[in-house]
């Protein structure tokens, strides 16, 4: 997998990262192979030998350019887990906050799901898809949020979504398939030949680039978003937090480990090269990281920035 250069942006564009609920996960599952040792010194765990782990979106606000007649336009690139889940559930997936923070913060925004010109889902694992739904209520089924947005996914991705594994079948809501299915509003993006980037689809600015990543999960697909100091590339589970930029560091919960290694080294090789920023959904503290290689070949992040960043033009 790699990335190709991007023309420049031709309107006022921001980022901002978008934190949506924080989850507890279970600190050998999301670190694999590597032992405790190595990555409990990296995100101590709980008494529950859980890690706390962030479900962060990426807010992009794309303002006309001079003399343009359509208005602002606004993209989330995922949704977070949400606060679909009964309270009993949210205790067993380590879900914290109650309400549905992702959309507490896009009211910080000024903005409500309503106001959402676009969803870009890079796969639909429910830590990922789950802010897709309505808070739960007793004895009220979820509904789909996001009532004008255009939903973009893989076309790989979904048929996994639509067949599961057994082995990753209990990280797909069937309910926000079938939502999403009935919606009329879903677009899916098929992938180009291996190691070259995709256009984006009509609904997405003509200069973001998409690009599969098959790892962790069949057809990730990963946005690249412009930007003059350097692209902004929405890595999913590629490259989940600032510990996995590490190059041998995996997820218990990748499919392949070995090509997630193989697509992380040409990921990070590119961004290296082009000066390239990663805004990582799971970090509890780093929302966006530059990267750099040191004198030892080994990955690490130059810059970083939290969730309080605005990243613009």
């Amino acid at each position: 997998m790699s990335l190709s250069p991007a023309s420049p942006a031709p309107c006022q564009r921001s980022i901002t990262p978008l934190p949506g609920n924080h989850q507890r996960l279970d600190g050998g599952a999301m670190f694999g192979n590597a032992p405790r040792a190595v990555w409990a010194g990296w995100l101590p765990p709980d008494d529950q030998h859980r890690i706390r782990m962030a479900c962060r979106g990426m807010l992009v606000r794309e303002a006309p350019a001079q003399g343009a007649h359509h208005g602002e336009r606004r993209i989330l690139v995922e949704t977070g887990i949400g606060a679909f889940f009964s309270p009993e559930m949210k205790a067993r997936f380590g879900i914290e906050e109650p309400q549905h923070m992702l959309l507490a913060h896009l009211a910080e925004q000024g903005l409500s799901d309503a106001d959402i010109d676009v969803v870009v889902l890079s796969h639909l694992h429910f830590d990922h898809a789950g802010g897709l739904l309505s808070a739960w209520e007793e004895g009220q089924a979820p509904r789909l949020l996001f009532p004008k947005a255009q939903f973009v996914t893989g076309r790989r991705q979904w048929e996994r979504a639509l067949t599961p594994h057994a082995r990753d079948r209990a990280s797909y809501i069937p309910e926000i398939i079938a939502l999403l299915a009935a919606s009329g509003r879903l677009t899916l993006v098929d992938d180009a030949q291996e190691g070259a980037p995709v256009l984006p689809p009509e609904g997405l600015p003509a200069d973001w680039r998409l690009h599969f990543s098959d790892g962790h999960t069949p057809g990730q697909m990963l946005v690249e978003v412009p930007m003059p100091d350097g692209p902004v590339v929405f890595t999913g589970d590629l490259v989940p937090g600032l510990p996995w930029v590490h190059l041998p560091i995996t997820m218990g919960y990748d499919r392949f480990p070995e090509r997630v290694i193989d697509e992380k080294a040409a990921l990070l090789d590119d961004l290296v090269a082009r000066g390239g920023r990663i805004l990582f959904t799971h970090d509890p503290e780093v929302a966006v990281g530059r990267l750099q290689r040191d004198a030892k070949g080994r990955y690490g992040v130059s810059e970083r920035w939290g969730d309080e960043a605005v990243l613009s033009t």
